[in-house]
This record gives structure tokens, sequence and C-alpha cells, in this order.
């Protein structure tokens, strides 16, 4: 795994990995893993600037180091930064579980068709996450651009520094309805930090959690 984007997200993969491997296998199993944590700061202020040859570098060294140590395949523990999945996949010779195909086929087997994605702004405006779920043959909708700056505030001021809030569960929850009135008949939360806040009891339209169903994805590959 290359965690670190945030921690926050990170320390969910490791422990849900952990209680997916002791449910399925019992006793006192546990996942055996192997993660290399980047700064969230030096890969933030690199995207914030465009530089995503940088990050692809930061990243790539570190999936490198990963490969290394042992790990059969690659899982990255963001959404935002899959922006440079394919220079990191083609830095190493072990498999990266992508998380949009991940997604996809989840949706897809749930016929699922039309999906809306919440992400921080950079994941809903670019196309790079988008258009590999559209690849599976899903029709992919955002929300629109007036409510950008409110999702990526509540996913960088709070979500990322462990603060979950009662208001901006409303707001998220608020604006999820108005996809699915837009015709969405599910909504992905992509970005890892989005399920500390959102949960499926708190809406009526499908959600599809990325880091839970990355998770499922990669304890089905492992055991």
């Amino acid at each position: 795994m290359i965690g670190g984007m945030s921690w926050e997200s990170s320390a969910a993969y490791y422990k849900d990995l952990n209680l997916g491997v002791e449910k399925r296998l019992g006793g006192y199993s546990s996942a055996k893993t192997v993660m290399a944590s980047v700064d969230f700061a030096e890969v933030t202020a690199l995207g914030q600037r465009e530089d995503w040859d940088g990050v692809a570098r930061i990243l790539a060294d570190a999936a490198q180091g990963v490969e290394k140590a042992g790990a059969d395949f690659l899982m990255l523990c963001t959404t935002t930064f899959h922006r440079v999945a394919e220079q990191v996949e083609a830095a190493i010779d072990i498999p990266l579980l992508h998380l949009a195909d991940v997604v996809a086929e989840n949706c897809k087997a749930n016929r699922v068709e039309t999906v809306a994605l919440l992400g921080t702004t950079f994941a809903m405006s670019r196309t790079f996450f988008t258009d590999r779920l559209a690849s599976h043959g899903l029709e992919v909708q955002v929300p629109a651009p007036e409510h950008h700056d409110m999702v990526n505030a509540v996913i960088y001021n709070e979500l990322v520094h462990g603060q979950v809030l009662d208001t901006s569960r409303r707001k998220i929850v608020k604006l999820i309805d108005e996809l699915w009135d837009g015709g969405a008949q599910g909504v992905i939360l992509g970005c890892t930090e989005l399920e500390l806040l959102i949960e499926q009891a708190d809406v009526e339209v499908p959600l599809f959690p990325c880091t839970t169903l990355h998770v499922e994805a990669a304890l089905d590959r492992a055991l």
C-alpha cells in the first residue's frame, strides 16, 4: 500500500484489511501488509502546482520500495492521486489494483449504470477518474461546480484532520439527495475520508464507498 494521502484514510485501510482477514480466516489471523506512507503536505503542494511528474516520482519510488519489501500487488490508498496511477504502475513489476476498476465492477454488479462521483475538487473537475469509470460502460455525473468548494473544504479542512461534523454531514446528504433527484442511480464516495462522514443509513440512494470496495477486492485477491 502507498498511504499518507491522508494518514486518516491510510489508517482506515489498515484497520479494514486486518478486520477483513480476521473475519475471513478467524483466530489470530491478521493481514500481511507493506505500507509506504508519504508526506501529504509534499504531494499536495506538488499537485496544486500541477507538478504531477513530481508526484509520480514520489509515488513510484514508494511503490518500488513496497515491491522490494515483498508485496504481491499494489494499492494506492487515495482517489485524487490516482491521477498518476499509470506512471506508478509502469515503475513496478507487480500489478496495481486500480480503484476505479474495482468501483466500476461493483456498480455494474449491482446493475447501476448511472453514478455520481463525490470527491475532492480535483477528482470531480478532472477526467482521470471519471474516464476510467466510463471505460467500463458507466455514465458518470459530478456535482455542479458551485458545490465543489464545499465538498473540498469538508475533506481538507475537517476530515483529513479527523473532524467529523454533523453540520457537514447534513450538507453532503443534501447534495447526495440532489444528485439522486438528478438521475444518479448510485453515488460513489470517491474520497476515503468521506466514508468517515457518510454511511448508507444516512441516505436512500445506493452508496459505493471506495475504500470499503477497494479493501474487499484486495482481500479477494490476496486470499
